[in-house]
């Protein structure tokens, strides 16, 4: 494995990670609606387990899938049930006041998230095979999986950070009901792509 081939890796994980979908729809509404502390243990439940589909990958979760696809698909359908939940908890909870979110429930929530998100197992499944030789020894694959834990607990604790400073914070609970509706339905039409594609109408 060479410095380039790292270089090029966190280059498109943190392209990946920026983008919109449910890993940083969660950690964005999370930090602004629970505070600071639980939109960081948020991210650091979505890096967790991010970093942990990347170890997978490395030990070949590609060939997994590719010999049996009905996992895949399996994966995908229990993401896109999950989604709705959240979706659904999200547009019940923007009409009520705001309550604390405990750092374990936060963390969990990350966990299960990029659990069931195909994003991020798609990424982990494929971009290192397009990156990085086969064969890496085990050296080179827990320095893999260490970045990319690294960089991910980077980009949520520093999200977090940014969108409790007393500007955002004030517009935000101003805008509350519109914001967290907004995440929900997002969150839906997320899930509900997920349905469509597996059932064969995308």
């Amino acid at each position: 494995m060479s410095l380039e081939q790292l270089l090029a890796f966190n280059l498109v994980l943190a392209a990946a990670v920026a983008s919109p979908g449910p890993a940083l729809l969660l950690a964005v509404q999370t930090a602004l609606g629970a505070g600071r502390r639980s939109g960081v243990t948020a991210g650091a439940g979505l890096a967790c387990m991010a970093a942990t589909w990347t170890g997978l990958a490395l030990l070949g979760l590609g060939a997994v899938f590719a010999t049996v696809p009905a996992l895949a698909i399996a994966m995908k359908l229990a993401g896109a049930c999950y989604l709705l939940l959240l979706a659904r908890g999200m547009w019940r909870e923007s009409a009520l006041p705001t309550l604390p979110v405990p750092a374990r429930r936060a963390f969990r929530q990350g966990i299960t998230v990029n659990l069931l998100n195909p994003k991020s197992v798609l990424f982990a499944a494929a971009v290192l095979v397009a990156i990085f030789p086969s064969g890496l020894g085990v050296t080179d694959s827990a320095l893999v999986v260490a970045n990319h834990l690294v960089v991910e607990l980077c980009f949520y604790s520093g999200l977090a950070c940014l969108l409790n400073t007393r500007t955002v914070a004030e517009r935000y609970i101003r805008a509350r009901l519109y914001i967290d509706r907004g995440a929900a339905i997002l969150l839906a039409a997320l899930a509900l792509r997920l349905l469509v594609d597996q059932a064969g109408f995308a």
